[in-house]
């Protein structure tokens, strides 16, 4: 079992999707020794007024604050965002990054253009699924050739919904293209991949991405890797750990990165 409990991915319940607060979350994480720990509720840049979420980042940032006070010294509170989607607005989301002091920008795809969530569409197939799944990695592409984030969320996303709701297990492999061209800019723009665990507690039970990308990246360049629960509940914080530590090891990395005012600092696997 890895030492260093350090989870860059996290929900309170000021994403529409979350369930516990950010004290309560830190109250666990200190029961479990857990030494650094960053918030990145949801931002979805395609739905920021129809969603409210102008005012539930807004409260996210202000209780994330109280927690990073009152854990001082106990555990590291990291002040972070999971902006969704953007590069499909540049000038709202740079609006909304110059309002706060982050730690810790996550950039990740949720939704294509003028379309919704992965996981609430519906009558995927093998042919429409390859169809999103090109039109998907090319936002990746777009949101990595904008660069305005820190770290890649989960790169596989959608793969755990086409398989959850039709069964289609889709190979990575078969768009090694795209993919490479993915990694190679995320390399050269110094951002960070993570290494998410989430599908390691849904159906699909696999790494975003698995193993052979982590080894991919490092072997295009790249220098950081993060770990990522994605946690929504508190029982999930730091959950896969040794999966992704194991899968970083495993892919040549020595060390893991974690974010302070946006800028990457490295430790070792233990």
């Amino acid at each position: 079992m890895y030492r260093k409990l350090v989870d860059m991915h996290v929900h309170t319940d000021n994403s529409p999707d979350g369930h516990h607060s950010a004290m309560f979350m830190c109250e666990k994480a200190e029961l479990m020794g857990v030494r650094a720990l960053a918030f990145t509720d949801h931002c979805e840049i395609d739905t920021y007024t129809k969603e409210k979420y102008d005012l539930r980042f807004k409260q996210s940032y202000f209780e994330v604050s109280k927690a990073q006070s009152a854990f001082r010294g106990k555990v590291l509170v990291l002040k972070g965002i999971e902006l969704a989607q953007g590069h499909y607005d540049k000038g709202l989301t740079d609006s909304v990054l110059s309002k706060y002091d982050f730690d810790v920008v996550t950039g990740s795809i949720h939704a294509l253009r003028k379309s919704t969530d992965f996981c609430h569409l519906d009558g995927y197939n093998e042919e429409n699924v390859r169809s999103y799944t090109e039109k998907y990695l090319r936002e990746i592409y777009n949101m990595v050739k904008w660069g305005s984030f820190d770290v890649l969320a989960h790169l596989t996303y959608p793969f755990r919904y086409f398989y959850q709701k039709a069964g289609i297990d889709v190979d990575i492999n078969d768009y090694s293209a795209q993919v490479d061209e993915i990694l190679s800019l995320l390399a050269e723009k110094e951002k960070a991949l993570e290494i998410n665990t989430a599908g390691l507690r849904q159906p699909i039970n696999r790494l975003s991405p698995e193993k052979d990308t982590v080894k991919r990246f490092r072997e295009l360049g790249g220098k950081y890797v993060t770990f990522g629960s994605d946690a929504h509940y508190a029982d999930d914080i730091c959950a896969g750990i040794d999966e992704a530590y194991g899968a970083m090891f495993e892919a040549g990395f020595r060390e893991f990165t974690i974010y302070q005012k946006r800028t990457p600092i490295l430790m070792p696997i233990e």
